[in-house]
């Protein structure tokens, strides 16, 4: 619980600002080596996620590209390109905050980190503070449309 508190407190960075918010942290031996949050629109860059900032970081800390005996805590489930970098890191395991019906791959549109396919699985713990991760992006999500339905009737005002 403590170290998903952590990674909703990385969620809310990105939230404040305005991107989806998404946090991420990277546990070993005990302790968060690795914060992430999403950056996409900030940065302009479609590979900035919360999951692989925090990757990148953690790597550099461990000093190896395999992430054996670390665990990721990530406030969404994750998308086909963070699952891909989970296994491609040897993650073993992923605790996820909410699930994510229309784009995640830890269970909900597939399951990219425990499939037999691959070299490396993944175990995988979900619901932790779930109403918690869940109440963040709705929150997010409304605010976005009121902000442009506002923006709408703006401009058809003029």
């Amino acid at each position: 619980m403590r170290f998903m508190r952590e990674a909703v407190r990385q969620a809310k960075k990105a939230y404040a600002i305005q991107e989806t918010p998404i946090g991420c942290v990277i546990v070993y031996e005990g302790r968060i080596i690795a914060r992430g949050y999403n950056r996409r629109s900030t940065d302009h860059n479609p590979l900035a996620h919360a999951e692989l900032t925090a990757i990148r970081k953690a790597a550099r800390v461990i000093g190896d590209w395999r992430l054996e005996g670390c665990t990721i805590y990530v406030t969404l489930e994750p998308c086909p390109m963070c699952a891909g970098a989970i296994v491609q890191a040897r993650i073993p395991e992923c605790v996820i905050g909410c699930m994510n019906p229309k784009a995640g791959c830890a269970g909900s549109v597939t399951d990219l980190l425990r499939m037999d396919g691959f070299n490396h699985r993944v175990l995988v713990r979900t619901g932790i503070m779930e109403e918690t991760c869940s109440t963040l992006m709705k929150e997010f999500f409304r605010e976005l449309r009121e902000s442009a339905k506002a923006k709408k009737l703006k401009n058809m005002e003029m």
